[in-house]
């Protein structure tokens, strides 16, 4: 009887041995997985984190040069698009020009990536007319463009709220139009809602998190 105890308790501490080992192990795996991550990995950003999104998969559309585009031709590139037109007194014009500064920003990075114009008033903004606007900004910066039809459906595709008002001395109309802009990485995946107003040093830094 003393002796059929003893294997029983021999047994039941060989078991917590065996247990308190694997626990050991565990702890120290543990312990070099945290040694071994990068320093500040923890991404922190400034835009609106909107990974996983199912919207604003691709479009249709003609680029400045009259060229057919869809987001494929920009596969290996982050993308900032942005929605707008060339008659906007204020919201596209200093969006353009705070994407060209966050372009400097990224200094030899700045090849990772492709500005994407779209227009929002083809009817006024023709190939020519995107030709002299958007590549002042900076030479690489695309204009898009599509018919009437092709604009609506994209602006939809994109959840681009976009609306004509009627103003006196501005072409007839404005467009009342969604201010941010939209950043993809290099897999054509939709990463961030950039809100306008954003500090060109704030967009450059999120963009290096997802290139």
């Amino acid at each position: 009887m003393l002796k059929s105890k003893a294997i029983n308790l021999k047994i039941i501490w060989s078991f917590i041995v065996q247990r308190l080992l694997k626990l050991v192990s565990l702890a120290v795996l543990l312990s070099f997985l945290a040694a071994c991550k990068p320093a500040g990995s923890t991404i922190k950003l400034v835009a609106t984190d909107i990974t996983g999104a199912d919207f604003g998969q691709t479009f249709n559309l003609t680029d400045h040069t009259g060229k057919p585009r869809t987001m494929a031709d920009f596969s290996g590139k982050a993308v900032a698009l942005f929605f707008g037109y060339t008659h906007c007194p204020d919201v596209c014009p200093t969006t353009m020009t705070d994407l060209k500064q966050v372009m400097k920003l990224l200094g030899t990075r700045a090849d990772e990536v492709q500005v994407l114009f779209v227009t929002l008033d083809p009817a006024r903004d023709s190939q020519e007319v995107l030709a002299q606007f958007v590549p002042s900004f900076d030479k690489r910066f695309i204009g898009l463009r599509g018919s009437e039809q092709e604009t609506a459906a994209t602006a939809a595709i994109f959840k681009i709220y976009a609306k004509k008002v009627e103003a006196q001395g501005k072409g007839g109309y404005v467009i009342d139009h969604s201010a941010g802009m939209y950043v993809f990485d290099k897999a054509g995946k939709i990463r961030l809602y950039v809100d306008y107003g954003e500090k060109p040093a704030d967009i450059a830094n999120d963009i290096k998190l997802i290139l």
